[in-house]
Formats: C-alpha cells, structure tokens, sequence
C-alpha cells in the first residue's frame, strides 16, 4: 500500500498571501485571491506534484482576524484543526509590513509546536524589499525562505526546504497509485443557491463538520474539494458557493465565488443539483439548471429539507407531490433521476449514493450499432406525419453510437444519424427519437447528444 502524503498547512494572518502561495504550490487557481481580509473560511486542501515527491497542501482562514465577520470563531476552529493535522507549517509573513502585534502572538504560539515550522516572507518582489526581512529573525524561527507567490521567485527554494523537513525522497509509489484510471475517484460537483445545503450535504456524507454551515447567504466561497469513501467507493466531493443572480453580486469575491462553481459544474464527472424544496423551485434553481443542461452533464436532482415538506402528509402522497411538482419545474432535465433527502438529519443518504452509482454504472453500457439502427428505422417508419410516410420523406441511412474520448468518469453518448433529408429532423423529432433510445436504454441522470448528418434537398434545374 502507498504511504499517506505528508500534509503542508499554510497559516498566518489574514491577507498577508496565503492563498496566493497556496495556489503558486498547487499550480492552479484554487482559492481566491483578493485584497478583502478574511477571503478564506474553510480549509482548503490540494496536492502540490513539484519537488521531489507530492506531498498536500491545506490553505486556511486568516488565523487573528479582526473584522465584523459572524464567522470568526468557526474560521479559527478551522485553522486550529489544520495545526493539528499538518506535518509542517509555512507560517506567512507580509514583508512590507513589517511585524505585526498578529504576527508575534502567532509566532509565541507556533514556537511551542514540536512540529516544523518554515517563516514564509511574502511579497519580496525585489532586492529593496528584501531589505526588510531581517526584521523577522526576531520572531525566533530557524528556517526561512523569501517568496513572491504572486510572481513565483522562491518558490523552489521553499520546495527544496519543505522536502528536506520532511524527509521527502524521489519516489513513483505515489504517482502510480494515483495515476490508475480504477484509483480516480468520482468527482461530484454539489451545487445550487445559497442556503440549499449543499454543504450541510458534505458534512453528512463525511459524517463531520468538514464544511462550515451557517444561515448567513453565501459562507461557502471557495470550490472545496474533499476526497472521502462511502460504501468502499472513492469520490472527491466539491463543494460550492451558493449561485446567486448576477444583479445580485456585489463584490469581486463574490463574482469570483460564483465562476468557481460553474467552472466546478463544467470539472466535475457528476452533478448533484441540490434544491430547497419546503422553499420551492425559484427561478434561480432554473437557470443553474440550465447551466447543468447546456454543459452536457449528468445530474442527479436532490431535494434537500425533506422533513419540511407538508410534514404532516402521508409519505406517499408527499413524494408524489413532490415529483410532480419538481418535474414540472424541471421539465428540461427530464432525464436526472429525482431524490428527497435531509442532509440536516442524514436522512436517505445512503439512497443518494445508490442513485449515483446506478447513473455511473448506466452510464457504462453502449447500445449495439444493429439494435440502435433497428430501433431508430422502426420508429421513423411507424411515426405519421411527413417523416413517416411522405413520397419525399427524411430517410434514415445509418446511426451509430460514436466513440468519444474519455475525459469525465461518465461518458455523454453521442448518437450520430447519417440522413437523406437532414434538414426535415426537426429538433422536437429530435427529441422524440432521444425518447424512443431512451425508453429501450434508459441511462438515468446522462444527457444525450444528437447530431444529424447529410444531404440537404436538391435544388430544383
């Protein structure tokens, strides 16, 4: 068995470019970056593959904030686990700030950990600014290095120091172990608006407050991505920030938060549109949904708050209320299966992953290149109207099932028609055709997609 990855939590106060070095390490735009103190709430984890060996890096929230944010307690809890959990500490400094009284409280603190630490300066930029560095000795750390995460410099001389604290050795173990298609885990983007209990869901599938819940809008801003296993199976969970209406962002980060999930939506390999249904369908839940639909991914519908739906009602009449009313809605996601469940209490998550499962293994199958051709011919031929039995009618000449490459986990099937007429295939015989396939190769929760391909009419001498 491959060993764990040694873990790397990136502490310090707030906006000193935590987030910034964190995503120089991860090699991507993870968390958001902006001058706003107290961006990062979560802990956020990745995996940095430069140096030696992968080791995972964990960004937390800036650790002696001092604003009006309601979330400041549950921010340093976050940041208190991350001290625990790590095997090193990159302790940030703003280099043109000099030392804070934030600073000396928190390096005090860090001192009395066994734990390694590594003094992080930030933002030197330029040999002037790196002038103000010696003013750090003070703070008692042995190692330390001058970064600019926002423009890379240093940033191998740290590598090179975490691996020698670490004791990291060149290996492919991990490489290998995680490289294997059978070791990629399902990714499941969640998603909806604000306050639908998106993450109340991660921390019921994880059985911890891994995501921070609150009844403030928008708590969540970052794309988590949090690996876990549930029934001996591996998933990476991201969580999202709620998708508000774009008249309704006020602020860069919260512009920034909202690309991330739907730039999530386009990453994941599954999508679990979470709804507030005691709360009803809003035209927001819609137009997420449309994202979903116009992206070409497979979704499973989830509605959350279950026991505040007519709880007084008979169960079955309730779920039949429900899924009428939620279809109707939902009318253009007619193919993502429907689940009720109460992430607040646990309930039906065990159902959930069921679903997900059933949509992953559906998924997998391919309708013969015969039994599609058969099918298609018989439902034109039988089908009244100008495509069934005009002299000049659209005929079918082939249709086969195409072979596109891998990317996602679950494969979105394309059916191509080779046609005589194609400009007679309408888009709602289109629709009917994608039925007829359907309701003989089911396929729950995985869009469809239809091409026609061929001559037009000839044109009259």
């Amino acid at each position: 068995m491959p060993t764990a990855l040694k873990t790397v939590a990136i502490v310090g106060r707030p906006n000193v470019g935590k987030s910034a070095l964190f995503n120089r390490l991860a090699g991507k735009n993870i968390s958001i970056v902006h001058d706003m103190a107290g961006v990062t709430r979560d802990r956020i984890t990745a995996q940095c593959r430069k140096g030696p060996a992968w080791f995972e890096i964990m960004d937390t929230g800036g650790i002696g904030a001092n604003t009006d944010d309601v979330l400041t307690d549950q921010v340093q809890t976050e940041a208190s686990i991350a001290l625990d959990v790590a095997d090193l500490l990159l302790f940030v400094v703003d280099i043109m700030d000099g030392v804070t009284p934030i600073d000396a409280t928190l390096a005090r603190e860090l001192r009395r950990t066994t734990k390694p630490v590594i003094l992080v300066c930030n933002k030197a930029d330029s040999p002037s600014r790196k002038l103000h560095s010696g003013e750090f000795a003070r703070l008692g750390f042995e190692n330390y290095v001058e970064v600019s995460a926002a423009h890379g410099k240093g940033i191998d001389d740290l590598i090179a120091m975490i691996a020698e604290k670490l004791e990291l050795k060149e290996s492919t173990e991990t490489e290998d172990a995680i490289a294997g298609e059978n070791a990629k885990p399902l990714k499941l983007a969640i998603v909806g608006r604000p306050n639908a209990g998106k993450s109340s869901l991660v921390n019921a599938i994880l059985g911890q407050d891994r995501a921070i819940v609150s009844p403030v809008a928008g708590t969540t801003r970052d794309a988590l991505d949090i690996e876990t296993t549930y029934n001996g199976k591996r998933y990476q969970l991201i969580d999202t920030a709620g998708i508000r209406r774009r008249a309704k962002l006020d602020t860069y980060v919260e512009i920034s938060s909202v690309d991330r999930s739907i730039q999530s939506i386009k990453r994941a390999d599954l999508v679990l549109l979470v709804v507030d249904c005691a709360d009803g369908a809003k035209m927001q839940d819609r137009k997420i949904a449309q994202i979903i639909m116009e992206t070409r991914k497979p979704c499973i519908l989830v509605m959350n708050k279950w026991d505040l739906f007519h709880p007084s009602g008979k169960q079955k009449d309730r779920i039949e209320h429900l899924e009428e009313m939620m279809r109707r809605e939902f009318f253009f996601l007619s193919y993502a299966p429907l689940i009720a469940i109460s992430a607040k209490n646990k309930e039906h998550i065990g159902k959930l992953f069921v679903q997900v499962e059933k949509v992953r293994n559906g998924a997998q199958n391919r309708i013969s290149t015969g039994a599609l051709n058969r099918l298609l011919a018989n439902a034109i031929e039988n089908t009244p109207g100008a495509l069934g039995r005009s002299t000049h009618s659209f005929k079918l000449l082939y249709a086969t099932q195409v072979n596109e490459a891998a990317e996602f986990a679950i494969p979105i099937p394309h059916f191509v028609l080779f046609a005589n007429r194609a400009s007679k295939l309408t888009e709602s015989y289109t629709r009917y055709l994608e039925k007829v396939i359907r309701d003989e190769w089911p396929a729950p929760g995985v869009p469809f997609r239809m091409s026609v391909r061929g001559k037009g009419p000839k044109k009259e001498r």
